[in-house]
């Protein structure tokens, strides 16, 4: 499809060797593994959006305002992270030399680093100094090929240092080439001082009412865990979320099963995210709902932690999407590229699988799947072109940034 003979367009890339992207939002199963490819691929862009996807031959007399040569690269959609911290002040540098010594993440926890530590200085940092920072960040995710993320709060952990975080997300995603979708996490930890019901009373009875006045999350998300919030916790923030008008999420299945798996599904949750500890029985519950399953491995890599068994996930037919995790704590990194190689090397997804939880299937993730994720006329024109012949190349040239050009709503911005 196209615009018609002689059409005037404001990006045209030509000279790509093939087109990879899938057709449908999301994928499952085998179709996880079977992209649509067009060889001696061209896309034409128009108003922010994909106008036209085939073959050079297909688009007879075309003009352009712009013309981008792939070189006989690849093309695929626009990367999506399905989870990041992206905000937050100080780093964890030191608590990586100490897990390198043999303290665990929860030793580090009990001597007063982890999580608290961050929400310490990110209490402390201005809004000014969040957003500087942040958008350093969001901009080396875009130099790997990501062009849409999720960036969750939870660094503030008091409606005030919440709401600034929050802020500064939103902030964010006004001033660069990225589309940021913002996620109250203010249920990331317990406050010291505070008992997990009185603290889960101020989530749902101040917080949620808060943000949502505010217009500043698009998400709520959860971190159902032995040693922050238990089930019951859990229920009651989403539960009121919901009222109001959130989308759902969990973190779960990271350290312990407590149930999050079958909260998430019950409650209709978008995405249950880590799941690095599942049975085969919530393998099934997933599988038979419209709940996607978000897989980390870079936390499994950074921590030298159990792998989620995304080959299980995979082949009874759950929604499996791929994150970065990026955060100070247990993975701070910003490429999507080396996610996938890590989750084709240690979890055994193959390279298109690989993609598709990094488009397709993290597009939905966020609830996006409408606007991004596949190429297809008349979504947003969110391309990568690759200095690569194959998808296979991206994974294996694992800490190699094989992007070549990045386009975001029909801009060449990389």
């Amino acid at each position: 499809m196209h615009t018609g003979r002689g059409a005037m367009y404001d990006l045209i890339i030509k000279g790509i060797s093939a087109i990879i992207s899938f057709t449908c939002s999301p994928v499952r199963g085998k179709m996880m593994n079977m992209p649509l490819v067009i060889e001696n691929g061209c896309i034409a862009c128009k108003d922010g959006l994909v106008a036209f996807v085939g073959q050079e031959r297909e688009l007879p007399g075309w003009q352009a305002a712009e013309i981008v040569d792939a070189s006989g690269g690849i093309a695929t959609p626009g990367l999506v992270d399905p989870h990041t911290h992206l905000v937050f002040a100080g780093d964890r540098s030191d608590e990586y030399e100490l897990r390198l010594k043999g303290l665990s993440y929860e030793d580090i926890r009990a001597r007063g680093g982890g999580i608290i530590k961050t929400v310490e200085k990110t209490r402390q940092a201005s809004r000014e100094n969040l957003i500087e920072r942040g958008r350093f960040f969001a901009s080396q995710f875009i130099s790997q090929g990501t062009t849409t993320l999720e960036a969750k709060s939870g660094y503030g952990l008091t409606t005030e240092s919440e709401i600034k975080i929050l802020e500064s997300i939103n902030a964010i995603g006004k001033s660069c080439p990225l589309d940021i979708i913002p996620t109250f996490l203010g249920a990331h930890t317990i406050p010291e001082g505070l008992t997990p019901e009185t603290y889960t009373e101020i989530i749902v009875e101040e917080m949620l009412p808060a943000i949502k006045e505010r217009g500043l999350a698009r998400f709520c998300d959860v971190f159902v865990e032995k040693s922050e919030f238990g089930i019951h916790e859990a229920q009651r923030i989403l539960e009121r979320a919901k009222e109001l008008g959130f989308g759902l999420k969990v973190h779960s299945n990271q350290f312990t099963d407590l149930g999050g798996v079958e909260l998430a599904v019950k409650l209709e949750c978008r995405s249950a995210d880590h799941l690095e500890i599942i049975s085969d029985e919530d393998i099934a519950i997933l599988a038979g709902s419209n709940t996607s399953a978000v897989l980390l491995p870079g936390c499994s890599f950074f921590l030298d932690y159990h792998y989620a068994p995304a080959r299980k996930l995979i082949d009874a037919g759950a929604i499996v999407a791929l994150g970065t995790d990026f955060n100070p704590g247990s993975s701070p990194t910003i490429s999507l590229p080396l996610i996938m190689a890590i989750a084709c090397s240690k979890m055994r997804m193959l390279p298109y699988e690989a993609l598709a939880a990094v488009t397709t299937n993290a597009a939905y993730a966020l609830g996006v799947e409408k606007e991004c994720g596949t190429l297809e006329v008349g979504k947003k024109a969110d391309i990568v072109i690759w200095n690569a012949k194959s998808v296979t190349e991206i994974p294996y040239y694992f800490g190699a940034n094989l992007v070549k050009n990045v386009i975001k709503n029909g801009r060449v911005v990389v």
